[in-house]
């Protein structure tokens, strides 16, 4: 989700639900910390010099029991953030303590932002030999296909 979009979002919200992926949820007593546009440059292991920007809330829950964060609170803090970092629209990342920091995608199903899961991988895998994903099928699409080449030593087997 972009910054355009939360703040559509957040504008019409009465209140602000994050969930998480396990179908539990970010205590309401939530904090928003911190809104920061987060720079990675890098070089990916093919050797392909790489610059990625994304805006970072940073989710914090206290034993502050009283607090509730109000959309219009929310719209305000990130105003504030857009001035004074130059944040543009770019996607959010979120963070939330778990186990560890964890890095989450947003997204907004018309009631509730929901954190999803976000996941490694190779940026580079032509470069670094890893195959590439084998198509699933069935067994049984395999033996009704009519159009089949494969013959003793033919090597498709």
């Amino acid at each position: 989700m972009k910054l355009s979009e939360i703040k559509k979002h957040l504008a019409n919200a009465e209140t602000i639900d994050f969930k998480l992926p396990s179908g539990a949820y970010v205590p309401q007593h939530f904090h928003v910390t911190e809104i920061g546009l987060v720079t990675r440059h890098f070089i990916d292991c093919g050797g392909t010099e790489r610059l990625e920007k994304a805006v970072n809330f940073q989710l914090f829950d206290a034993n502050d029991f009283d607090h509730r964060l109000k959309s219009a609170k929310l719209i305000k803090i990130i105003a504030l953030s857009e001035e004074k970092l130059g944040i543009g629209d770019l996607e959010i990342e979120v963070e939330y303590q778990s186990e560890t920091i964890s890095k989450y995608g947003l997204h907004y199903n018309g009631k509730e932002f929901q954190l999803v899961p976000k996941y490694t991988a190779c940026l580079a895998a032509d470069k670094c030999g890893i195959p590439p994903d084998k198509k699933k099928m069935q067994l049984a699409e395999v033996g009704e296909s009519k159009q089949s080449n494969c013959a003793p030593g033919s090597g498709c087997c």
